[in-house]
């Protein structure tokens, strides 16, 4: 593998991304975040402020998670100031690793995504009908910024080190099919979102989770 393949960015040139899921963001708080019992009411400030919090820390959860497996995996992460079409920002290095742990840390971020919309959507299905601002931020953040990923990888755009052609270079696959296993689970979880009384959907989406993970398999082989 490359250099490029191995470098995991903290605050990466998905500040694109990240400003798209935010203006987003802002659309469906002001739609859905209001209070059930006032179901009228005008969005105040400080709803829209929690959404937006539950956004960032969606975007932690997804960058801790890469630097986690890092640990995890003795790679010796650091620190590099780079830049992208001028923009500069920091990335993540750290040494070679077999395709097996390339595998785990290019998917660790997205795999704390689909953890954490599952977690949300198991222990409240009916997020939708209540009052819960950051909730909703967390899951409109992770539901975005999969699909956000899988059209880079259906197009095979941006920056080298984006985790979808990390995954796919580890296991040997082309990219778009990474990209397939990335927007399933985050159609299936903004359908569970708006159609809670579907129990498919449920099982469905959490079935779609699982085989994206077990490629893992095919990169250790």
């Amino acid at each position: 593998m490359s250099a490029a393949t191995r470098r995991r960015h903290l605050i990466d040139n998905r500040f694109a991304w990240i400003a798209c899921c935010l203006l987003a963001s802002s659309t469906i708080a002001a739609a859905q975040t209001t209070d059930t019992r006032a179901p009228h009411a005008s969005l105040n400030a400080r709803d829209l402020g929690t959404f937006l919090a539950g956004a960032a820390v969606a975007l932690a959860v997804h960058e801790t998670a890469h630097v986690t497996a890092d640990v995890a995996f003795g790679a010796a992460p650091g620190l590099r100031k780079v830049s992208f079409s001028g923009i500069p920002f920091f990335a993540i290095t750290h040494r070679t690793l077999s395709p097996g742990r390339e595998f785990v840390i290019s998917s660790a971020g997205l795999w704390a995504q689909e953890v954490s919309n599952e977690l949300l959507l198991t222990r409240r299905p009916r997020l939708r009908e209540a009052h819960a601002p950051f909730a909703k931020g967390t899951l409109a953040f992770n539901t975005i910024t999969s699909v956000a990923y899988a059209g880079a990888a259906f197009g095979r755009a941006g920056p080298v080190e984006r985790d979808t052609r990390g995954a796919a270079d580890a296991a040997r696959l082309r990219e778009p099919w990474v990209g397939g296993l990335v927007l399933v689970p985050a159609v299936l979880d903004a359908a569970r979102y708006y159609k809670p009384e579907m129990r498919w959907l449920r099982w469905a989406s959490r079935a779609s989770k699982v085989a994206g993970a077990a490629l893992v398999w095919r990169a250790v082989s």
